[in-house]
This record gives structure tokens, sequence and C-alpha cells, in this order.
């Protein structure tokens, strides 16, 4: 895991409502034009995938038309030439991509070309181009070439992941697996560390860096001091200079590749759902009607999203219900007023004119509740009919040593509770937090009701190994010591003519608790001596080597923590409500990749087939 204090306020450089680094890139890395009523210059805009999924979360369809973006294209894609147009490339530098480049100057698809390159582009590979522009007789029209830095996605102002193309490159599958090579250990750390790289180097902060001894997150940290030195050292061409520096920054960075994971359903900020096709069954002999599947995006601009993305699931209920009755209402008072008008003689026009002010802004509401309304909806019925309400009580229990309603082989048994996933979930959640390992008796029983459910129990294999050789302790001391706290259940929302029916569902808010990874920055920012951080490596790639560091008088303020193998948002929102209440605290949040508890289960399985 890593983590950064600095000086700066998060990521607004690229996310949030001011996208800099990318505005000015589709700006022909110039700043933006402040007077945006300027026409734009129109361009086209290709890029690959990579370059597809840093841009998506952050720039929507009319943005990137607002800067004058006619098309978007990947570009491998089939492309008709379209000479008067100048084309703005976004794309890695890699083998097969700057082949493509060469092949588009050598068709002479468009006016002219900036190229800008997500990682550094290699010298060989330039001089590839320019021996293709030169054949092409295209010089002239390569007019610029920029390494931009950006191989991250931002997916908050205080969140990034690596990558989302070829992320099993890098997975905590990947990096754990037992046949690992030497070698291939060595690429999985150059790629993370090429990634967190950019990030610095966008963020334009040096970083302080404190990791755990012995596994993964060392070695990316070894490898990143020796990167970040490397450009310190030549004066003339670092990247940590001049107008990239913030002023007084401060940066501490720690590392750690043990993870764990949620139930989350969305990529890249984009919920992509199927809707069923209604309660009445088909008749019989007739086809099953096909389910409608919906993609909807949760964007910054989105004011819901912003405030509720990490609240509890009965407030974000209760609260798309407050905003469907404050529309209705809303709709309801522009329906009486234009009556009102129209029986009072009023012009026509002035009634068309109120009702044409009125209107967008109300479709635009619809537009967001209905969205709310739906992905809530949905999640209300994964939580009903897996019973994840009876799921999320025990985990609780479990991790607090609370007494349980019933055993957790009748949970397991139960064939109307959860999915395989599920229960395997369950019982692995029970097994790294029991102080005493259940006997082999025990052990037979519950693999027995495992495979009853149709569990797979490959997971299970790896998490022994993993437990007996981390010696990990069974639960942290501060985590608590009583079961969910009770609350008035969904009090308004089961009010007459709620959309949300709730009933047989218990609670589902969170204890107030710090996870490892909150507690380990609040060691390392607070400078706490901790046995569980105090044999923390520290490196700070602005100092000399052999300079003595006095590490007690580093207090950060801002921190950015990065896991090495893969995170969730259990981790980022824990962290989120740490900051909360730090007063003067920034915290951001990173990893390789994001995982949801399937996608963990499904890497586990891997690790564990025999």
């Amino acid at each position: 895991m890593t983590v950064l204090c600095a000086q700066t306020a998060g990521l607004g450089l690229f996310s949030g409502p001011e996208p800099v680094a990318l505005k000015r890139m589709l700006n022909f890395n110039a700043p933006p034009l402040k007077n945006t009523a300027a026409e734009p210059v129109w361009k086209v805009l290709i890029y690959d995938r990579f370059g597809q999924d840093i841009i998506s979360p952050l720039l929507s369809v009319k943005e990137l038309r607002d800067m004058g973006i006619t098309l978007h294209l990947l570009l491998h894609s089939d492309r008709d030439p379209i000479p008067d147009v100048p084309a703005i490339y976004f794309v890695m530098p890699t083998e097969e991509n700057i082949d493509r480049i060469c092949q588009d100057l050598r068709n002479q698809l468009y006016e002219s070309y900036f190229l800008n390159f997500i990682s550094a582009i290699s010298r060989s590979k330039l001089e590839d181009i320019a021996s293709a522009a030169l054949a092409a007789n295209a010089v002239t029209q390569v007019t610029k070439v920029y390494d931009q830095y950006l191989n991250f996605i931002t997916l908050e102002d205080d969140m990034f992941v690596l990558c989302h193309q070829n992320k099993e490159l890098i997975s905590y599958h990947a990096i754990n697996r037992a046949d690992i090579q030497d070698t291939d250990m060595e690429a999985i750390m150059d790629t993370i560390v090429d990634s967190l790289f950019c990030f610095f180097v966008t963020l334009g902060a040096v970083p302080i860096i404190r990791c755990p001894r012995g596994n993964a997150a060392e070695m990316v940290a070894v490898k990143l001091d020796k990167k970040l030195r490397e450009n310190l050292r030549d004066a003339r061409n670092s990247l940590f200079t001049g107008d990239n520096m913030a002023a007084g920054q401060f940066s501490l960075m720690w590392c750690q590749k043990n993870q764990r994971s949620i139930e989350s359903d969305f990529q890249l900020n984009r919920v992509l759902m199927e809707e069923g096709a209604g309660a009445e069954p088909s008749p019989a002999g007739a086809r099953p009607k096909k389910k409608n599947r919906k993609m909807y995006d949760l964007t910054a601009a989105d004011k819901f999203w912003q405030k509720h993305k990490g609240s509890p699931f009965p407030e974000v209920a209760e609260s798309v219900q407050e905003e469907l009755d404050t529309y209705r209402a809303q709709e309801d008072e522009v329906k009486r007023l234009k009556s009102i008008m129209v029986r009072r003689n009023v012009e026509s026009v002035s009634a068309g004119a109120f009702t044409v002010l009125s209107l967008p802004e109300l479709l635009e509401k619809k537009r967001l509740i209905d969205l709310h309304t739906n992905v809530a909806t949905a999640v209300l019925d994964h939580i009903k009919s897996r019973k994840l309400d009876v799921y999320f009580e025990y985990e609780e229990k479990l991790m607090s040593k609370s007494t349980l309603d019933k055993s957790l082989l009748d949970i397991i048994s139960d064939p109307d509770a959860g999915t395989p996933e599920d229960k395997m979930r369950l019982f692995i959640i029970y097994y790294i937090t029991a102080q005493q390992a259940p006997s082999e008796s025990d052990l037979e029983q519950y693999k027995t009701a495992l495979l009853d459910a149709g569990c797979d129990l490959s997971p299970l294999n790896y998490i022994k190994q993993w437990k007996a050789f981390t010696k990990m302790a069974a639960t942290p001391a501060n985590y608590g010591n009583s079961g969910v706290k009770p609350m008035g259940l969904f009090s308004r929302v089961m009010n007459t003519g709620s959309q949300f029916v709730m009933e047989g569902v218990k609670n589902l808010v969170l204890k107030q608790h710090n996870l490892p990874v909150t507690r380990i920055l609040d060691n390392l920012m607070e400078m706490k001596s901790n046995p569980e951080t105090d044999d923390y490596r520290y490196f700070d790639p602005k100092m000399l080597r052999g300079t003595l560091i006095i590490k007690k008088l580093l207090i950060c303020f801002q921190a950015i923590v990065f896991v090495v193998g893969g995170g969730n948002y259990i981790e980022y929102q824990n962290l989120v409500d740490y900051a909360k209440f730090k007063q003067g605290k920034k915290v951001v949040y990173g990893c390789s990749e994001l995982f949801n508890a399937s996608q963990f289960i499904k890497q586990l399985s891997q690790l564990g087939q025999k």
C-alpha cells in the first residue's frame, strides 16, 4: 500500500470539474481558453483502449464536443480519411500502436498529427515514427509529440487505479501465483512503478515512501525510489522542477499487498444493469422475454451521487424517495401555474416561455431521479433475493467477535440465502478472523456444506496456505466488540407510496471502525510508535544517500494510500470517513486494480487450484 502527504488538494488536476491535464492536451497542449464563447478548433480524437479508459470517467461526450472534438475513434478501428481536420492521438507507446500511427501517416488520413503518449515513448519508437513521416512526406504534418505521463485512471477526486485494460497482468493472482518467475515479477513491478511515476509527475509531487518489508510492496518502493532519484538527478530534464512542482509539497507513501473486497457491480464509474422483463411469467412454450440492458454514468455533475456515494443503502433509498417526492411536487406546481396563466388569458407566448424555461431543468432532474431509482431498486432486489443483509450482519459479528443468532453452518446450508460466492466469502471471513482454526472434523463439516451449496473450495485451499504462511493475527483489537448498531429501519421510506418495499430486509448501517489500512495510515501520518508499522522502510528520493533523516519530525497532513495487488471501495470509504474526522487531513486512495467480491473470490480460486 502507498501513502503520500502533500500540500495540494488531492487530484484536482485531473478529476472533478476541472480535469486540467486532459483539457490542456485536447487543446493542442495549450492552456484551455478562458473565454468559453470563443469557437473551438474542430479536431478528431484518436485513442486506444487505455486512453479511452482514462478519458471516459472524466469527460462526457458533451464536454468533448464543447472542446471541438467532432469525432472520437479507436486507433485500430476502420477510419476514413478526413484530410482537412487535425487529429489528436492519445495512446500507449506500444509496438502495435506505433505501427498503426505510421500507417495513418502513409495513408494521409488527417491534416496534422498531435501525438500524445500515455507513458514515455522510447527513442527507438520515436525514430520509427520519424522514418515513417519522412517516407510519407508528412514530416511537417507531425506537429507535436508529447509524453503525457497519464498512465492511470482517476475515478474520483481522491481515488485512482492504475489500469483497466490487461489488468490481469498486474493482478493479485499474477503477483501471488506459486509458479511465478523472477523475470515475471520484475516485469509486474516495473509496470506498477511506471504508472505510479506518471501519477507523481502529473501531481507534481516527489513522495516520501513508507512500506512493509519482504513483499511486493517493498519491491515497488525500492524501484520507485530509484526512478524518482534518477529523474531528480538530471536537473535540466527533471520532470519535478519549475512549473511541474507544486510549491511546498511534502509527500509520504507506503505499500502493502494484502487486500479485502466488497460487492460492487460497476466499472469506471459506469453501471451496467439488466432490467427484468416483468413479474409476469412467459406463457408455456413461448420464448422468454429478453432483458433490457441499461447503462448509467455516475459523474461529478450528479450532485446526488456526490453526496450519497458513500452512504449506507437505507440512507440512499430514503434520499431517493425524498428526491422523487420533491420532483413530483415541483411538477405539480408547474402544471398548476400554467393552468392559472391560461385561465387568466395570459398570452400563449408567455405561457409557452414559462414552460420552456422550467421544462429542461425538470427533465434533467427526472432523468437523475430515474437513474438512482433504477439503480437503488436493482440493489434492493439483490439484497432481498440473496439475503445480503443477513450476510452483512454475520460478517460484522464475526469480525467483532459477537454472538451469532444461529450457527454459521445453518447459514451456509440455507438454500434460500445467498449465492455460492456469498457463502464462500462468509466462510473465508470466519476462517481468517477465527482466533483458533476449526478442528479437522468441523472443517470437514463446513466443506461438505459448502460443496452441497455449489461452492468451489479452491479459494479456501489458498486462504489456508496464506494464513499459515503469514501467521496473521485473528482480528484487530480495536475493530469493536458489539454487533450492528440497531436503529429505526427505513423509517420514512416505508411510508405509503414509497418506491421501495423493504419489508423483511434488516439494517445495513456500517459500524464506525478503522480497517487495517486506515489504522496503519494513522500510525504513519501521526508518527505513532506501533509494532504494526515500526519496522516500515523509509525512502526520501529528494535526500542524498547517507543523509541523516529525522523521521520523528515529519508529521503528514495529506496522504496517498496505494495498495499493491488490488483495492476496493470499503477501504476507500473507510479512509474517506477517517479524513473527515481528522481536521486538516486529506487522503487519496489508489490501487493496482479495483476488485469486487466476485472478482476477488475468482482470483483466490485460481490461486487455490491444485
